[in-house]
């Protein structure tokens, strides 16, 4: 195992991009089931459905930067969207499922406690990406 030695900080550096098909209705899905903060919605000017970069907060750090599918020609805007699979740390995963069921957020797999000390559970959102939150927090 190697040790970065390039790093100052312990402010987020990494940060996963997702395409949306509709990211307007993915924005208020994320912010109301899992507790996000939209930080920068930047739409098309002359199709503001057509968001070109966005990102959202994790409360605990770090985010997502996300644009919507078919913006351009190039890789970014011609992902498909629902391919992403992402874990987030939380420290109330409990709270955490309960505002995901009640927002909508179809169960993946429901809240458990694992054999490695964890307490978490899985969702899958409107546009199909996997989303897993639990206390693990990495070695």
């Amino acid at each position: 195992m190697t040790t970065p030695t390039n790093s100052t900080s312990t402010a987020a550096t990494v940060w996963p991009c997702l395409a949306f098909h509709d990211a307007r209705a993915m924005i208020e899905f994320l912010t109301t089931a899992f507790g996000f903060d939209a930080t920068a919605v930047y739409a098309r000017d002359n199709d503001p459905t057509v968001v070109e970069h966005g990102e959202l907060r994790w409360p605990a750090g770090g985010g997502i930067m996300f644009g919507s599918t078919g913006r351009d020609d190039s890789p970014f805007g011609t992902r498909p969207p629902g391919v992403a699979s992402l874990y987030l740390v939380t420290d109330d995963p409990d709270a955490l499922h309960a505002r995901a069921i009640a927002a909508g957020a179809r169960i993946i797999r429901d809240l458990r406690d694992e054999d490695y000390g964890s307490r978490g559970f899985s969702v899958a959102d409107p546009e199909g990406n996997l989303w897993s939150f639990g206390t693990y927090s990495g070695e």
